[in-house]
């Protein structure tokens, strides 16, 4: 039985998927085509690691697409002295890409069994300056502000709380909007407030409890 050239699908992946959807950051793509994905992803599921898909991971999450990973990396613009935030990011895989991009990354991760598998693929491809808490995104408090903020998972709407946690002239990649949908934007916390740029259409799993409540038809 041959064994997987990971090196010519990871390759392939950029050049074929990830550069055609027009991400063309040399930096991201230099990440993206040395980062060992199938590390990040369970071992039943490493042959399709770099197939344009999302995979499942259990408990229900799944990754993201690369080309979608790609983008939102790019549209951070991450710079070597950025400290970034990453939300919901259950592989680690996002984690990992912004470590090898900015000087530190917090990563909030709400299961325990996600964390500690992620926190193992960190420390197998030596990416010392990101680190795992375990806790839910949407509860969680922290008197920090960063550069830059990855959102994993998509938002009925963007929770105030997120975007407090931008420093001035801080950006955020976040998926916001209802299935099938949904909108990528990314939010400037400029002088004046706010900002918000819309980047593209997509439809991602949520945030867990970031879903709309349920409404009910009579």
């Amino acid at each position: 039985m041959s064994t997987m050239d990971y090196s010519k699908a990871r390759e392939l992946m950029v050049e074929q998927q990830v550069r055609p959807w027009d991400v063309l950051d040399l930096r991201v793509l230099e990440v993206m085509a040395t980062l060992p994905r199938e590390a990040f992803v369970p071992a039943a599921h490493r042959a399709l690691a770099y197939g344009d898909l999302s995979l499942p991971l259990g408990h229900g999450e799944f990754t993201l697409k690369p080309v979608v990973e790609g983008r939102a990396l790019q549209a951070l613009l991450l710079e070597p002295g950025d400290d970034v935030l990453v939300l919901g990011d259950a592989s680690g895989y996002l984690t990992a890409c912004a470590g090898r991009l900015a000087r530190e990354v917090l990563a909030v991760e709400r299961n325990e069994a996600f964390a500690h598998a992620a926190r193992a693929a960190l420390a197998e491809q030596a990416i010392g300056n990101a680190q795992i808490v375990v806790a839910d995104p949407l509860q969680w408090t922290t008197e920090r502000r960063f550069s830059a903020i990855l959102v994993a998972g998509a938002v009925d709407t963007i929770p105030e709380r997120f975007v407090d946690w931008l420093q001035p002239g801080g950006r955020m990649f976040v998926v916001r909007g209802r299935s099938p949908a949904m909108e990528a934007v990314l939010v400037r916390n400029d002088v004046n407030g706010s900002r918000i740029q819309s980047l593209f259409e997509t439809d991602l799993p949520y945030l867990a409890g970031a879903a709309p409540a349920p409404t009910f038809q009579f």
